[in-house]
């Protein structure tokens, strides 16, 4: 995977990350990104079908799109895994200064909602 691609997901507003069922089926879901090194971060709710999926099977695609999950290019495969506490926090920080105050509302609310352990990040590799 060439850094050039890695910067152009990272830098854009969604991602299209497309998981896998148990019997194969794909499904895609659009989230927000964010550049963590040599992966990309994606922060969502910790009991989102995504994330049961992602722990089932790691292997995904992910590629760039528009808010309503509209491919926008082509998708690569990638791994995912769900991070930790520590990993988590980092991504919900780098989220808050990348979508500023949108960002820092929807962060707020999903708090008070779930509380911090009511969200998790994956982190996606190439």
């Amino acid at each position: 995977m060439d850094d050039a691609l890695r910067d152009r997901l990272g830098a854009g507003k969604y991602l299209l990350v497309t998981s896998y069922r148990k019997n194969g089926t794909p499904v895609a879901t659009p989230v927000w990104v964010v550049r963590d090194g040599d992966a990309l971060g994606v922060w969502t709710a910790a009991g989102s079908w995504k994330v049961k999926r992602i722990r089932a099977r790691g292997d995904v695609l992910v590629g760039p799109c528009d808010v309503r999950g509209t491919p926008t290019g082509d998708q690569v495969p990638a791994t995912a895994e769900i991070c930790d506490a520590a990993t988590t926090a980092r991504y919900r920080r780098l989220i808050a200064r990348k979508y500023g105050l949108v960002g820092r509302l929807t962060l707020l609310g999903s708090r008070l909602r779930r509380g911090l352990n009511g969200t998790v990040g994956i982190r996606v590799t190439f």
